[in-house]
């Protein structure tokens, strides 16, 4: 299962994209996404999604 980035609670802080290690996520007009073909929940890189653990929003959730 892929994560997605919740656009309402997402503030733009770019937190998440640098830390992607499948390149996943991009930013699209302030905001950010997650492309869903290309989430891998950073398995074989680390233990959890880091886009969940750097999220000061709680913005990147389960798809």
């Amino acid at each position: 299962m892929a994560y997605k980035i919740v656009p309402d609670l997402c503030n733009g802080c770019g937190a998440c994209e640098s830390e992607c290690p499948s390149r996943a996520i991009s930013h699209v007009e302030k905001l950010y996404t997650i492309d869903p073909g290309k989430c891998v929940e950073c398995q074989g890189s680390y233990d959890s999604p880091m886009c969940a653990q750097l999220c000061n929003t709680d913005a990147c959730v389960p798809a």
